[in-house]
């Protein structure tokens, strides 16, 4: 179980063939409080880059991009109910979305934590 980082603010969790995608505790903590999630539909093919979903926050309406290509395999459906899961859970139970990696060499374009906290310190 490898976890990677976009300069987006993204993660991934990638086991296999398979990746878990969602959004920093950076991240979150600058949206504020979220009241909605619009996820992907279970199915749907996102190439790297793609806006693949929206937060919605008291503060703004944030696209979540595709980190790798791939497709969506499982949304988080308790993220319907209680899209706060995002704020006290970001990089664990407000995960967003489960996919299949298209293209595994796309990994290597990403950040580990140690660079995502260096790019993260430099903002």
């Amino acid at each position: 179980m490898t976890r990677y980082f976009t300069a987006d603010h993204e993660w991934l969790v990638v086991e296999g063939d398979a990746a878990t995608v969602g959004i920093t505790d950076y991240a979150q903590s600058q949206l504020g409080d979220i009241t909605f999630v619009e996820l992907p539909t279970v199915g749907a093919a996102l190439a790297k880059g793609d806006s693949a979903s929206v937060v919605d926050s008291v503060k703004a309406a944030s696209d979540v991009y595709a980190p790798v290509s791939g497709a969506v395999t499982e949304v988080n459906p308790a993220l319907e109910d209680a899209p706060e899961l995002v704020n006290s859970a970001p990089e664990g139970e407000g995960w967003l979305w489960r996919m299949t990696l298209a293209d595994a060499a796309q990994l290597d374009g990403l950040m580990d934590e140690a660079a995502y906290a260096a790019h993260v310190a430099g903002l």
